[in-house]
């Protein structure tokens, strides 16, 4: 049976509605991750700054980790653009390098549900994420997370083509450095570290986030130099 143009224009505005209505889920969840952290956001508390029942959320999100993932699609959107302003003008491969983990750092700072929803998502076994989560969420989330790496790989390929650095795979060092940014940015936040003050004596003592950043740039240039 060929479809009557009046029904697929009450499909379209029906898919309309519904991406909508997504989207508004999503920037609502993002608002609550701004302003009370990851661990204390609970669904109820989305549903009600949206005005809708928990159950709606559920029709358009598989769970809590797909809600999660979705959100974390828009500040890996919104770090994409600061990689890309950081590096604008710059072209020096480990300066261009230097200046991305620099921009990765202040923006998981200023953000720093950021940093928590994407340790949340990584804590999960691969396996098992792709259970609960969407192809086509997990699609989205890979093409940020991508777009994001692009800024490192771009200058260590080209610092591997002008002899400045020495890599065999490009895409593991940014993976990696993408993961131990998070954990340095962690340590950044909990700002303390813990040392001997003698055999047997731990002591704690405050933990600055500029050296935190400092020690991420340091090491990301290290494992990339020749």
């Amino acid at each position: 049976m060929t479809r009557t143009p009046a029904t697929d224009g009450r499909r379209t505005a029906a898919a309309a509605r519904r991406r909508e209505r997504q989207q508004e889920i999503i920037t609502a969840t993002r608002a609550l991750f701004d302003e009370r952290g990851v661990r204390d956001m609970k669904i109820e508390d989305v549903a009600t700054s949206v005005g809708i029942n928990r159950a709606i959320i559920y029709r358009h999100f598989s769970g809590k980790e797909e809600l999660f993932a979705l959100t974390l699609v828009g500040y890996l959107k919104d770090l994409d653009a600061c990689l890309t302003g950081a590096v604008k003008g710059k072209r020096k491969p480990t300066t261009q390098l230097r200046a991305v983990i620099e921009a990765f750092v202040d923006f998981g700072l200023e953000y720093p549900a950021f940093v928590d929803c994407s340790l949340t998502l990584m804590r999960r076994p691969g396996p098992e994420l792709l259970e609960e989560v969407s192809e086509s969420a997990m699609f989205r989330l890979g093409r940020e997370i991508a777009t994001c790496m692009e800024h490192v790989v771009i200058p260590i390929r080209e610092g591997v083509e002008t002899g400045e650095m020495k890599v065999d795979d490009p895409y593991q060092l940014a993976n990696t450095l993408y993961a131990t940014g998070l954990g340095g940015l962690q340590l950044a936040r909990l700002g303390i570290l813990v040392r001997p003050a003698a055999p047997g004596i731990p002591e704690v003592v405050p933990l600055p986030a500029a050296q935190v950043k400092d020690y991420l740039v340091r090491a990301a240039l290290a494992l990339a130099s020749a």
